[in-house]
């Protein structure tokens, strides 16, 4: 075997060395990933990304190995912009660097000048080479490229990689071309396949695609890195350059030995170069399937100017043509997995421009309590849904009734056979056939309340009721009040307050809604903290929904007409009041004061919305259709509230269910505890004086 360092003769003989093409495949572990970090990171920018792929040598004597896109071969969330860092692989993936260009748009794809794309990489490649940078990390001279469209609402992605490759010219002449074990001797052959075995085993060497191999005159060869050149080139040595060939032809190199050649010979000035195309063969050196060739390079003079672009090739075809591959991950995709993704599309997309301070995570694990599963019920769940909320408990005691489907839009005419079904239970059912993700359980429970007293064989069921729906508003983050009537949010509301946890209330009228958040309750007297609590920086507290009355809960369903007994409204309302109760959730929990925060009134100059990208965050908002009207209210905390005052509170930690069963069997003791008796009282006393203009006018004259 001739010595590299030899200066050649011409020659006749040979044939254009033709290289065996780059082929790719990519996991679909890739594209789920890149989806994420496209969804949660890069979101509309198009920024180059550095990757990593893999490739090993061919281990089939009839089939090629890949390059291959893994999820690993992006980067972390949190780098995506970044250097990728250094991966390493092990003896079946060897990393080469790569880049990914995923534009924004399938028109902004076609539109990408691949020829100037391959040039750049080309040029790159060459500017590592003349700077001995492939020395040090050869893995450059197999720098690839990516380009991609993601079809995010269709789970398609549009690609095309590109293995770019100095183009020689002259064309390199491949002399000679056989299977190392015909040109070595049988103790080469035997000292080579240890020496590949032991540099393959190693953990420092299995990933380094190119080495030098080192035959002395005893036939003992050893492997070496690349930026030992100069130890390797003495008199008496058979010096091959060896590289990781994914090729299985034996009358081929494969790609990778296309930049190899052009390295040696502009890097150490060598024309007649002896390759060896290493290959194995069930994880072993094959020195029959192995190749060493010898060829003749002349590297273009222009590549020494450091303005050079060179020219280069190395676009994957696609069945022999010129074109992107498409994927689709829909059809291979779990359907409540694709369900997920696709509902969380919208926003995640929200969190690209409008609002990146959008907490997703924060979101998804808020646990709601919705109590009534009526009109208003029904579109609040689906409305939570779609902001990414997906554990919520529905509570109601009625049935479905034939009246419902068409208003409430969680129930089928299925559901009001044979009697209806319990609306909870078919809410949550429904929930989950909307969306298989959803986490939603329906109890069946009545709510106890004022003004509707009980039968002493009816206590203890009561007791139970009341007992259950502490336990139920304890362990919910937000408890939503939509039922029916004002006595039914009373227990409700008065838990929340004592528990200081989050209330929204949302009621109908013929025409007008209102929609409010409930103020934080009053902190026992005994607490460090009750001041703070109570007015502290964020001021006085927010009223509830029982604050402006003057009358404590009564029954209001005994002894109505039809018309009063069912709740009639104009059929869009309920949507409109529903979505605002939602969307003022929403803006709570991302404010830090969280239930503690201020309320706002829209247009007010105090308005903090310029902080909060959902904007203003206010206490109440009433609205009328007839009049296309909507208002912002703010109302403090009563003293004499029959639900979240101080006296009520403090009465309700005292004495507990026995307080609660008092207030429902005795309609006027909540307004004695309260002073609402007393001030209706005052009320009826007091007496006016009125006064005869006529008289006025005998007594003070003609002076007006």
């Amino acid at each position: 075997m001739a010595n590299p360092s030899s200066s050649p003769s011409p020659s006749s003989h040979g044939r254009i060395l033709q290289f065996a093409p780059f082929q790719s495949i990519v996991d679909d572990g890739f594209w789920r990933r890149l989806s994420a970090l496209k969804l949660d990171t890069l979101r509309v920018d198009q920024s180059p990304i550095p990757i990593s792929g893999f490739y090993a040598p061919c281990s089939h004597s009839s089939v090629s190995n890949y390059m291959t896109l893994l999820s690993e071969s992006l980067p972390s969330d949190s780098n995506a912009q970044s250097l990728l860092e250094p991966v390493r692989g092990n003896r079946n993936k060897c990393p080469i660097p790569g880049t990914l260009l995923n534009t924004n748009t399938m028109e902004s794809f076609r539109a990408l000048d691949k020829g100037s794309l391959l040039k750049a990489e080309a040029k790159r490649i060459l500017e590592d080479i003349c700077s001995g940078r492939a020395e040090e990390e050869p893995s450059v001279l197999l720098r690839f490229l990516v380009i991609s469209f993601a079809d995010l609402k269709k789970w398609g992605f549009y690609y095309w990689c590109a293995f770019p490759a100095l183009v020689l010219d002259p064309p390199a002449t491949l002399l000679n071309l056989k299977p190392a074990s015909e040109v070595l001797n049988s103790d080469e052959v035997v000292s080579l396949s240890a020496a590949c075995s032991e540099w393959r085993n190693s953990s420092v060497t299995t990933d380094v695609p190119f080495f030098l191999v080192s035959i002395n005159s005893n036939s003992a060869a050893i492997l070496t890195p690349l930026k030992d050149w100069e130890f390797c080139k003495g008199e008496g040595q058979k010096v091959l350059f060896g590289f990781y060939d994914p090729c299985h032809l034996p009358t081929n190199p494969g790609w990778p030995l296309r930049n190899f050649l052009a390295f040696i010979s502009l890097r150490w000035n060598i024309e007649k170069i002896n390759f060896f195309c290493y290959r194995e063969k069930q994880g072993s050196a094959d020195m029959t399937l192995s190749l060493i060739g010898e060829a003749l390079v002349s590297p273009p003079s222009a590549w020494r100017d450091p303005q050079c672009i060179p020219k280069a090739v190395g676009w994957e075809p696609k069945g022999g043509k010129l074109m992107p591959r498409f994927v689709s991950l829909a059809e291979s995709m779990d359907p409540e997995r694709l369900a997920v993704s696709a509902a969380e599309l919208n926003l995640k997309l929200m969190r690209w421009r409008t609002l990146p301070s959008l907490d997703l995570d924060m979101l998804s694990g808020v646990r709601c309590l919705i109590l009534g599963v009526g009109t208003l019920g029904c579109e609040v769940a689906r409305i939570l849904m779609a902001w990414g909320i997906r554990k919520m408990t529905l509570i109601d005691s009625g049935r479905v009734a034939m009246s419902n489907p068409v208003r409430q839009s969680l129930y089928t005419f299925q559901d009001c056979l044979n009697g209806g079904e319990f609306k909870a239970n078919a809410a949550a059912r429904n929930l989950k056939q909307i969306f298989p993700a959803v986490e939603a359980e329906g109890i069946v429970m009545p709510i106890p309340m004022p003004g509707h007293p009980i039968a002493a064989k009816e206590t203890d069921t009561v007791l139970e009721s009341c007992k259950r729906l502490e336990d139920l508003i304890d362990s919910h983050d937000i408890t939503f009040l939509l039922t029916d009537t004002r006595e039914s949010r009373w227990l409700p509301t008065l838990i929340c307050s004592n528990k200081n946890k989050i209330a929204i209330t949302a009621a109908l009228g013929f025409d007008s809604y209102l929609v409010m958040r409930h103020g934080a309750g009053p902190m026992p007297t005994t607490s460090p903290c009750a001041t703070a609590a109570d007015v502290g920086s964020t001021g006085p507290r927010l009223g509830c929904y029982f604050c402006n009355d003057v009358v404590a809960p009564i029954d209001s369903v005994s002894n109505r007409t039809l018309d009063q007994q069912c709740t009639v409204t104009r059929p869009g309302l309920a949507p409109i009041a529903s979505a605002l109760a939602v969307e003022l959730l929403v803006g709570l929990i991302h404010h830090p004061d969280k239930i503690n925060a201020k309320g706002e009134i829209a247009g007010s100059i105090v308005s903090s919305s310029d902080e909060q990208p959902l904007g203003i965050l206010p206490h109440q908002i009433r609205g009328s259709l007839s009049q296309s009207s909507q208002l912002t209210l703010l109302g403090h905390s009563s003293h004499s509230c029959t639900a979240c005052s101080e006296a009520v509170v403090a009465e309700y930690r005292q004495r507990g269910l026995e307080f609660v069963l008092q207030a429902i069997n005795q309609p006027t003791y909540l307004e004695d505890l309260t002073g609402l008796t007393e001030l209706k009282d005052s009320v009826g006393s007091f007496k006016l004086d009125w006064v005869d203009d006529d008289a006025i006018n005998e007594e003070d004259g003609d002076d007006f």
